[in-house]
């Protein structure tokens, strides 16, 4: 088993956030029944963390309401040997039961080299962007660097698609939680409704296909530029001759993303 760190005092500033308010999307917070953040740290940390993949559901702050998630966890950390985390999305919307569970086409393989603990979360009925998914992000993101031996400088967000939409939207609104993103096959306007760019303040990999049927390339290097325009680490990759319904081979450009992130990031 995982050991946790052995924590005494419940940290109660943990942000489990309803909707940012510089959100670009403009998604509506959701208002959560009343469950305590004692009570959702408590069941976070009776967790039963095998080295290896394990699937959880966590009762959320809103009672009945449950977050379901894959943790695929390293062998080997240690209060000495910290272990980077990152966050996969998923990519796809529309409630499928299973699609955290959907690593081993492109996660597993594409971040083998960081031996890090990896969160998997389900976007359940809602969208990425949604309040509800925003608190599910945001609280197990927080919840495992205070409670795992994660190196806090080294977290990542990563996604495919959806995913990969979401992963920008992340970076943008919650940079506190985050030092890296990965963001593969996506489209992300970081233009808000008053005309300013949003500045991203941790850098990100973008891979997008040339030949992709659902986010044309030259759309999403429009965003690009924009993000570069004000300021933004923006480091885009254009493939060759990839489908947006093919992740799977995305795997060797997901490697050489994260090696980018360990080169030049972390």
């Amino acid at each position: 088993m995982i050991h946790l760190k052995k924590t005494i005092l419940v940290v109660v500033s943990i942000v489990f956030v309803g909707c940012s308010d510089d959100n670009p999307i403009g998604a509506t917070a959701v208002q959560l029944e009343p469950r305590t953040v004692e009570d959702v740290t408590a069941d976070f940390l009776s967790l039963a963390i095998q080295p290896g993949v394990n699937d959880f559901s966590l009762e959320s702050l809103e009672s009945g309401r449950f977050w379901n998630f894959r943790v695929i966890a390293p062998a080997e950390a240690s209060e000495n040997n910290r272990r980077p985390l990152v966050i996969a999305l998923h990519g796809a919307s529309g409630g499928s039961a299973t699609a955290h569970q959907n690593t081993s086409c492109y996660v597993e393989p594409g971040l083998a080299a960081l031996d890090a603990f990896i969160i998997s979360p389900n976007a359940g009925e809602e969208q990425w962007y949604d309040g509800i998914n925003q608190n599910q992000v945001a609280a197990l993101t927080d919840l495992a660097r205070m409670h795992w031996f994660v190196d806090t400088e080294k977290v990542l967000v990563t996604g495919y698609s959806n995913g990969g939409n979401a992963s920008w939207l992340y970076a943008d609104i919650f940079p506190q939680y985050f030092t890296a993103s990965i963001a593969m096959a996506s489209s992300y306007d970081p233009e808000r409704a008053d005309g300013s760019i949003s500045t991203f303040s941790i850098p990100i990999y973008v891979i997008h296909s040339n030949s992709d049927e659902l986010f044309p390339v030259s759309q999403t290097e429009i965003f690009v530029n924009k993000a570069i325009s004000a300021g933004s680490v923006v480091e885009f990759v254009i493939v060759d001759g990839l489908s947006h319904y093919t992740p799977c081979e995305y795997v060797t450009h997901f490697q050489e993303a994260v090696n980018w992130v360990v080169t030049n990031v972390w």
